[in-house]
């Protein structure tokens, strides 16, 4: 081909990607929520969804899709038409599913691509008042003392709960007995009644039984005190220098999805999230609003990958 037709042939390519980034999108987003309507996931992508509409020109729908720790909606997602027409949520299980189960129904690596980061939530080490710990390093010693006797509850397998505990067992030597249950609303009863001794509960969930005495903080699960309880140490701070372990959300699309068609949605999810009353009711709901870029979100899922990964192998977790 000589180099005036090469020439004629890439700008014709240019010209029809920017009319179809321009273009996009031409119908309705689908956004696979991959758990439960009413958790804290749904709550969020439900309060996104009519501002990315506005922006994006065409309705953006909340679908759920739960089930697998999330994989049968990142699936969907996954196997979806790569135009940018389909959204996957994923959280903090994304980034250990690959090392918990033995088959994936996808490649989490290469399926899927990065969009934006959303959203983290700080979670806080609670224990019930009958447990003789008031401090980080007073749990850590008890729990060294008789391996295994405390118990700890989790809103189910591979729940940020439960991902958090063993992340913390992992880093200070431990071992506590993980006790299920089906949401995070019956765990943080659980820990109330004095069933379970222990749970990393997120902020809006506890602090009332904070307030009442019901229960005890012992630190918070980022690297710095949280700003709605600034008077419980960071467990960085408190014990383990550099742990953290917090919730997060994010948007995903399938591999193949034109960047045009990326860049479009990162910026429908950075624009709604400056809105200063999103902002706010993010931040009511426990978390710290986040719009990293595609880049950014990239880099953060790998070593997510990389440290989940550590963790597992060295706690022995596994789900078939």
């Amino acid at each position: 081909m000589k180099l005036k037709q090469l020439l004629m042939v890439v700008g014709a390519a240019l010209w029809a990607s920017a009319v179809w980034a321009q273009n996009f999108p031409t119908r309705p987003i689908r956004v696979i929520v991959p758990y439960s309507p009413g958790g804290s996931t749904d709550v969020l992508l439900r309060l996104l969804a009519p501002r990315m509409s506005d922006i994006l020109g065409q309705q953006v729908v909340v679908e759920n899709r739960p089930g697998g720790s999330s994989t049968i909606g990142l699936d969907l997602a996954a196997k979806a038409t790569p135009d940018g027409h389909t959204v996957g949520v994923p959280n903090i299980a994304f980034g250990a599913n690959p090392s918990l189960f033995k088959k994936m129904p996808y490649d989490s690596e290469k399926d899927l691509l990065p969009v934006s980061h959303i959203s983290i939530v700080t979670l806080v080490l609670s224990v019930h008042p009958s447990v003789p710990a008031r401090s980080v390093k007073a749990l850590i010693a008890l729990a060294k003392q008789s391996p295994g006797a405390l118990n700890y509850a989790s809103a189910g397998n591979v729940s940020a709960n439960h991902l958090a505990t063993e992340r913390f067992s992992s880093a200070t030597g431990i071992k506590m007995t993980h006790v299920p249950y089906k949401g995070g609303g019956p765990a943080v009863v659980s820990l109330v009644s004095g069933e379970t001794a222990a749970l990393f509960a997120t902020i809006p969930s506890a602090i009332q039984h904070f307030t009442s005495g019901r229960l005890r903080p012992l630190a918070v699960s980022s690297l710095k005190r949280s700003v709605a309880l600034p008077d419980v140490p960071s467990i960085a701070e408190a014990a383990v220098p550099g742990f953290e372990a917090n919730e997060w959300n994010g948007a995903l699309v399938p591999a193949g999805t034109p960047r045009a068609a990326i860049d479009r949605l990162y910026q429908a999810i950075a624009r709604s999230i400056a809105i200063p009353e999103v902002r706010s009711r993010i931040v009511t709901l426990g978390a710290e609003p986040v719009a990293s870029t595609p880049e950014q979100f990239g880099a953060f899922i790998k070593r997510e990958f990389v440290t989940w990964a550590k963790v597992i192998r060295e706690v022995g977790i596994r789900i078939e």
